[in-house]
Formats: C-alpha cells, structure tokens, sequence
C-alpha cells in the first residue's frame, strides 16, 4: 500500500480524484504538478503541504513561486520540474496523470528511480510499452493501471490460476455518439463530441472516447499489461458503464468487475491494493440499474478502434503513429480547425502511410517517431 504519492497531473480528472482518495486516507503527498493552472495548484498545495509543486508552463511557475513563497513547497518548472516530481526522493509511489505521450519520460524516469507507478496515462503503454515493461521488470517496481477497464481486469485475475485465462473483455460506453451513422456524424460540434452519457473526464479524453480512440488506446495498453495479443482481446459495448471490464476463462466462466462509474475505485486500489477500504465512491443499487445493454462495436463508423487494432498487430513504432496523429488531430478538432470524422481519417492515414522502424525500438525512436509524425499531420492540415 502506497504511503507517500507524487501526483503528476494533479488539477486534471483524474489528479484531483486522487487527492480526494489520499484525503480520505491520510496519504502524505510529496509532490504535486500542473501544466498551467496554477490557482487550483497552489490551493492543492495549501492543503496537502507537498515538498514541491512543478508547473509545465514557465510563466505560470514564476507566479506559483511567488504565490507559495509563504510556504515550505518548493517550486519548480517545465519538464525537468516534472522530472523531479516523478523522482522525489520521499515518496514511493507516482500517480501518473498527465495526458497525452508527455507522460512517458516522467513514467520512466520513476520507474528508473525506484518508485511504483499507478498509471492513468494509457499513452506510457501506448507509445513505449516495451520499454516500459522491460524498464518494470528489471528494476523490481510495481506498475498498477488505473484506467476502470484495465484495474477491472487486474482485479478479476486476483486468484485465478496462472495460464488460465482464455480472453480480455473490454468494455466500453459507446461515447457520445454511440448508434450514429457516420452521415449523422459528419457536421457534430465539439460541445456534442464532449457531452458523455456517464464519465466526467477532461475535454481529450471525452473525444476520445466518442472516436472509439480511447478504447483502441486500451486494447494497445491491455496487450502490455497482460502480455497478450490483439486476438486475444475483445471489444463490447455497454452503455451503463456498470461493468468496467471482464475476463473469459479457459472453461469458459465468465467474472467481471462491476461499480458504480467513478475513478476513485480504481483509483484507489492502485494506491491501497491490496487492500480493501472504504472509498468516497457510492454503492451500486442494482435494482435502480435495472437492466444491461451489450453491443458490438462498429469499426467501420468508429474507425479509430480498427486502426489502433491495426497498429497494435504491426508493432513497433505503429503504435506512436497512432498516438501522435490523434493528439493533434483532437486538438485540431477541440480548436475547430478539422471535422469529428477527419479525426479517424487522419490516424488511418498516418498509420498506412508510416514505414519506418518495426523491430526493437528506443525511447529516443519513440520520441523522434512521435515529433516527425506531429509535424507532418500539422503540415498537412
């Protein structure tokens, strides 16, 4: 059980649910960081009194440090500050909250520090997988998921037999525009695309999900998980987000991990595990669910989930292809620069264009592969 967290990422999503588990559970907080909201940040920092705050944003970190100076918190910036979040000396576990590939070097750099990690940042796997695993595996740390799907299936493998399990079940909300054709989808605004039938998350992470991109962000990060492949993995859709995910066993059994729809359950057990304590989630009252819905997803309407699915069976660099085009493309989307649909379109052409390195690959690959690849999309559109 985590004692002392660095959070990365704090103001967002799934940073400020965090802090509201370590309120719950008296968990010392040793460093906190932002990208530029700087007001929430220094409230965090009033409260939880963390060694140092680190602001991505260099102007905001200068008005931080004045901000704070009546306080013990150190305050750093830009992404050598997040470093030194990720590698704080006192904490042993770092809650990894950044959106986007930005959270890759800080995962790294703590696993090489010697911290566990509880990851919400899907793009680490997505992106650097195999670095990252191999970087797990050989300094000894603990890598606990985060996102509901992936924390679902971890929970559902505690105690079953080793090699017994048959196939992932991935379980998705359909987003916001879950049964549109893609003629009904062709001229859908941003406040449609950010509007979730179930989830509260960051304006990202709320596209993605209405793409389909970050469910086929999750079989790529599942397959790194759970050392698995793309066969290996289903894709159902069920709209009341009750079921987080579930796991098909070789006798054919069945166990799903189930919940009300709120990110401090797994939150926490990254943080606890393995124990089990109360958790400022509510109970689920199944007879008020009433009922379950399950559909196939459709990949054709949705073709964000085929192509990460395409990119995860090329291996490689594919993967950071993938990413990559989707970050700018979402952004472009969000500042209204492109169309819902030309999100899809930009990934699938990013991915069959791309023909570069498919075997071993280095974090400065990673890295190169994802800028060549930002730069490209942004030129084109």
């Amino acid at each position: 059980m985590a004692s002392k967290i660095s959070v990365l990422g704090s103001t967002g999503s799934i940073g400020t649910q965090t802090l509201d588990v370590a309120r719950m559970h008296d968990l010392k907080v040793t460093a906190l960081t932002a990208n530029s909201n700087i007001e929430l940040l220094e409230r965090q920092a009033r409260e939880f009194h963390p060694k140092m705050v680190a602001v991505l944003d260099l102007g905001a970190a200068a008005q931080l440090k004045i901000a704070l100076k009546d306080t013990d918190t150190e305050v750093f910036c830009g992404e050598e500050g997040i470093k030194m979040a990720a590698t704080e000396e006192s904490c042993d576990t770092v809650v990894n909250a950044i959106v986007g590939v930005a959270g890759l070097v800080p995962t790294l750099e703590a696993i090489k520090a010697g911290k566990n990690i509880a990851l919400a940042n899907k793009e680490t796997l997505v992106a650097g997988g195999s670095i990252v695993m191999k970087a797990v595996r050989e300094s000894g740390v603990k890598l606990y998921p985060v996102d509901s799907e992936h924390s679902a299936i971890f929970q559902c493998l505690q105690g079953c037999p080793e090699n017994s399990l048959k196939r992932i079940i991935l379980t998705a909300s359909g987003g916001s525009f879950f049964g549109k054709t893609r003629e009904e989808l062709r001229n859908v605004s941003v406040k449609q695309a950010l509007s979730h039938p179930n989830w509260s998350m960051g304006a990202k992470i709320t596209v993605d999900s209405a793409t389909m991109m970050n469910k086929g962000l999750e079989v790529i990060e599942a397959s790194w998980l759970f050392d698995c492949d793309d066969k290996d993995i289903d894709v159902v859709i069920h709209r009341e987000s009750i079921i987080h995910s579930m796991i098909l066993l070789k006798d054919n059994a069945v166990i799903a991990q189930l919940g009300v729809p709120d990110m401090r359950i797994p939150i926490q057990y990254a943080l606890t595990y393995p124990e089990r304590l109360p958790s400022p989630a509510a109970e689920p009252d199944f007879a008020d669910i009433a009922e379950m819905s399950f559909y196939k997803p459709d990949y054709n309407t949705f073709a964000c989930l085929a192509v990460c699915r395409q990119a995860l069976r090329k291996g490689g660099l594919y993967p950071t292809v993938a990413n990559a085009a989707n970050e700018v493309a979402v952004d472009m989307f969000l500042r209204e620069k492109i169309k819902f649909l030309d999100i899809a379109d930009i990934v699938t052409e990013a991915v069959a264009s791309f023909g570069g390195k498919s075997g071993n690959i280095t974090l400065d690959d990673i890295l190169q592969t994802d800028k060549e690849t930002r730069i490209r999309v942004k030129n084109k559109y």
